[in-house]
């Protein structure tokens, strides 16, 4: 981790996090000496429920009413890009308040360098539609893009449901187009893999419940 990062946490008042509770210990393996207690913790996506809620749009802009200098981290991306934080962003834009971007590990592009698909040309897709024909007609639509364009396509899915996407893809697309299956990025158990659609029918890979980035390229 650069050591300006850790500078720039040391000077943020506020935080405004997915989950407080890693927050605080990622912040403690970063520096021994950062005093946890020292800042304000507030849940970035909200409303709460019960007796503490809130909502952190409006508890954002007091923030920078009250000139605290705010840090915003995700669990496991990039803040904004596919990940919660792109709204608070906004009001800080619209309020003319300066924002610093940190170096950080996004899925996304980390897959799509180790892809060997085109990184010039290429698109997120976010999440796929979850019924059956919804998704068919996109996946169909998305590699006939790919074709057109020599456009990598790129999405995302909920964990527990990375093994229907891939039966979807193995059931939609042409046997030559290329998919690649990136699996627990920066992780001890990272699988990244480019194949065909017909060499994935071969060896059809399980990870259920592992986060994944789906990279497609039709020739």
């Amino acid at each position: 981790m650069p050591s300006y990062i850790i500078d720039a946490v040391k000077q943020c008042q506020s935080f405004f996090v997915e989950e407080e509770k890693t927050a605080r210990r990622f912040l403690k393996k970063l520096d021994k000496e950062i005093v946890i207690d020292n800042y304000e913790w507030y849940p970035v996506s909200g409303p709460l429920q019960g007796p503490d809620t809130y909502d952190p749009l409006i508890v954002f802009k007091q923030k920078i009413k009250e000139e605290k200098t705010i840090g915003i981290i995700s669990e496991a991306g990039c803040p904004g890009i596919a990940d919660p934080g792109q709204q608070l962003v906004a009001i800080a834009q619209d309020l003319n308040i300066e924002v610093k971007p940190l170096v950080g590990p996004n899925s996304i592009l980390l897959a799509l360098m180790a892809s060997g698909m085109n990184g010039q040309q290429f698109r997120f897709n976010g999440y796929l539609p979850i019924k059956d024909h919804e998704r068919s007609k996109i996946i169909k639509e998305l590699e006939t893009e790919s074709a057109k364009k020599n456009c990598t396509q790129i999405f995302i899915e909920t964990p527990y449901r990375n093994n229907q996407l891939i039966d979807a893809l193995l059931s939609n697309c042409r046997s030559s187009t290329k998919i690649c299956i990136a699996v627990d990025l920066t992780g001890e158990k990272e699988f990244i893999k480019t194949k065909t659609i017909g060499d994935w029918k071969k060896n059809k890979p399980d990870i259920h419940k592992r986060p994944a980035i789906f990279l497609l390229h039709a020739s």
